[in-house]
Formats: structure tokens, C-alpha cells, sequence
């Protein structure tokens, strides 16, 4: 498929983009389903990645990483999408975490961390959503408490993915403003091994290499240096690392889209039922010009919040990453929905490897924050409309 985004980007960009496609094409979708069907990890791509320095290519030289910001992870995430075989826990390890060290944590957090996530030693996962908290941050109750020089961190976590595989979690705490008495937000590392630290898996219907986990904090203790950054600064700290999630969240949408759309387009150039390919028939042809069309909108709003976050303009990159999550999980889902159809009986073969992307293209819709959540920000944010909730 011929593509314009090629005129937005530097050389260095493109050669990005060529180098990790071509990484990516030689792992494909097949040795995604065979990771997911023995109950393995994508241990052999994710250290190869590694390797090459892309894991890292957002984080700062100075501790092994590659010195760009999200416009090149969401490249490379992006593009090993587009070649079927995503690295989820990109999302998590270098562009939240990674982040928000690189962004807040202490010069010993940077050292202890920054260099083994950039080179993929290290992973570390993330626990944000509660049970009864959803998409509201408000009512967050895991609770920090100070004892002694201590932190004790007491509450439960649900969807957090890679916990088993993560050497740490960066969970979001509440800690007592001691001038007012309110809760106010904190973020903990906490090592996957800390007495009182529990986990258990979700059965999901999800078929990822990532399994998704429970956590129950009972009384988990840390020392003080698990806290990020200034204990008075975690509203600033905790959306630093949620408006990378959404750009890498919509580069891991427009990834997954790509690939399907890919394969469609291939069956058909290729399938004949009458005298000619079914691509010749616009009721084909147009429904995937269309989510062509729609994923490349998706991917200039990428590339814009990830420009605006890169350089330092937060509120920006608030609005365009919430923007550009949105328009690209309905247009993955659609591409996966018009790629299964295309195929028709085949699209629902494991041969074809489509059928399983309908349950994980609904991901980069609900995930992070759901599309209702989206659209409640831009009513209020961009467009000044009075709150409901």
C-alpha cells in the first residue's frame, strides 16, 4: 500500500520506520499466535528490540537510552504492529514508566532503572485502575501512609498488565496532604517481590502474550526512596506518563489496523470469484479506501501529540493524545471489522490470523481510558461545555 506519511518525517524517521518494519517482518504474526498458543512470552522479539535500542529510543542518552521522545516509540511500536507482532508492555515500561522517571525520579531512580528499561533488562508494569474507581482518579483508595521513614501502601488494582514479567510496579498511591487533609495522588515503585505484594491472573478472553492481573496491596512496606519524584507534584507526575500511554495506545491501534488492513488488501487483489479480483468491486474497494483513509488521519494526530509532548507542551499533548487514542482505536476496530469481512469464512480461520484481532482491536478502544471518557475531556477541555459528573 502506498502511504504519505513519508513527507511529515526527518530521514532519520524513515529509516526508523523501515529498520523496525523490517525487524518486525521477520517475527510476523505467526510467532505471535505460537507465543500465545504455548503460554510464552515474546521474550526472543522484546530482547532483540532491545538490543537494536529501539525499547529505549525515547529515553535519555545519559542512561543508555536513545535520546528521541514518543514521535520515535510510537514509530516502533507502530511498525511492529503493522507486522503483527506488538509489544504491549512498550507502552507500559518505557513510555510510562520510563517517563516518568526520566521526567521526576531521583538521579539514584534514574540510574537504578532507566538504564535496564532501555535496554530491556529491566520491565516495569503499571497500576492505575481499581474496581471501584474506573476511569475516575478521584477515587483512587490505595493509600500511602507514613511510618517512620517509611511508606505502607494498602489496596487492590485490576487490569495491570505483565506483572508476572515485570521486575516492578509503578502504582498510583494516595497519600493525606497533611495542610488539608485530602488525599492527593503519589506514585510507589513497588519491587514484584515486596512482602505483602499480591497478584492474581484474570481469565481473559483477551489472547495476548501479556496476562492482565489483580493486585492486593496488604501493608506492602517501602522505603522512602519508592517515591517519584516530589510528594506535592503528582497530579503533574501521574499525566506525564498517561499522555504517553494514549500515544502509544493509538500507535499500537494503528499498528494492529495496518496489519489488517494489509491482509485484506492482499486476499483482495488475489481472490476471484466472478472474472475479476473482489478488490475490483467497490463494495470491497471502498470500505477499505476508507479505513486506509481513517488510519492515516489517526496517525497524523499521533505524530502531532507526540510532537507537542516531546517539546515540552503538556496541555497540548493533553487534548491531541486523548484526540488521537480515540480516532485510532474506532478506526482499528473498523479495519479489523472491514478486514474479517473482506475475507469472509477465511477471516475467521486461524490461518488468516484475523479472527483473534475482533476481541484485542475492542483494546485500543477501552484501554486506557474509554472513548466516552475521550469525548467528556474534549467537551469540557476543548470545547467548554459544563460538566455532568
Amino acid at each position: 500500500m502506498s502511504t504519505a506519511r513519508t513527507a511529515l518525517e526527518t530521514e532519520e524517521h524513515q529509516a526508523l520506520r523501515a529498520a523496525v518494519a523490517a525487524l518486525g517482518k521477520r517475527y510476523g504474526r505467526d510467532y505471535m499466535t505460537t507465543v500465545i498458543r504455548e503460554g510464552k512470552h515474546t521474550d526472543e522479539l522484546w530482547a532483540e528490540a532491545a538490543k537494536l535500542g529501539y525499547l529505549g529510543v525515547n529515553l535519555p542518552e545519559e542512561y543508555g537510552g536513545g535520546g528521541g521522545g514518543m514521535a520515535e516509540l510510537s514509530i516502533v511500536l507502530e511498525e511492529l504492529g503493522a507486522a503483527g507482532s506488538p509489544l504491549l508492555m512498550m507502552i507500559v515500561s518505557p513510555a510510562i514508566c520510563g517517563t516518568v522517571i526520566a521526567r521526576f525520579g531521583t538521579e539514584e531512580q534514574k540510574q537504578k532503572w532507566l538504564p535496564g528499561l532501555a535496554d530491556g533488562s529491566l520491565t516495569m508494569a503499571f497500576g492505575i485502575t481499581e474496581p471501584d474507581a474506573g476511569s475516575n482518579s478521584h477515587r483512587i483508595t490505595t493509600t500511602a501512609r507514613r511510618d517512620g521513614d517509611d511508606w505502607v501502601l494498602t489496596g487492590r488494582k485490576v487490569f495491570v498488565s505483565g506483572v508476572d514479567i515485570a521486575d516492578a510496579t509503578l502504582i498510583v498511591g494516595r497519600t493525606e496532604d497533611a495542610r488539608s487533609g485530602k488525599l492527593k495522588p503519589c506514585l510507589f515503585i513497588v519491587p514484584r517481590e515486596a512482602p505483602g505484594f499480591g497478584r492474581n491472573q484474570i481469565d481473559m478472553e483477551l489472547h495476548a502474550p501479556e496476562k492482565q492481573f489483580e493486585l492486593v496491596l496488604d501493608d506492602v512496606r517501602l522505603p522512602a526512596d519508592a517515591l517519584v519524584g516530589d510528594e506535592d507534584a503528582g497530579l503533574l507526575q501521574l499525566f506525564a506518563g498517561l499522555n504517553p500511554e494514549r500515544i502509544m495506545t493509538a500507535a499500537f491501534g494503528i499498528g494492529m489496523g495496518r496489519f489488517a488492513l494489509g491482509r485484506a488488501v492482499e486476499y483482495a487483489r488475489t481472490r476471484q470469484v466472478w472474472k475479476d479480483p473482489i478488490g475490483a468491486h467497490q463494495a470491497i474497494a471502498h470500505p477499505l479506501a476508507t479505513a486506509h483513509i481513517d488510519l492515516e488521519l489517526s496517525r497524523l494526530m499521533m505524530q502531532k501529540a507526540a510532537r507537542l509532548y516531546d517539546e515540552g507542551d503538556d496541555i497540548g499533548a493533553g487534548e491531541a493524545a486523548n484526540m488521537a487514542k480515540y480516532a485510532a482505536g474506532e478506526a482499528c476496530v473498523k479495519a479489523v471489522d472491514q478486514a474479517v469481512h473482506t475475507l469472509g469464512g477465511n477471516g475467521l480461520t486461524r490461518e488468516y490470523g484475523l479472527a483473534s484481532l475482533i476481541t484485542a482491536s475492542r483494546v485500543a478502544r477501552i484501554a486506557p481510558v474509554s472513548r466516552e471518557m475521550i469525548l467528556n475531556y474534549v467537551s469540557h477541555q476543548s470545547l467548554g461545555l459544563p460538566k455532568s459528573y
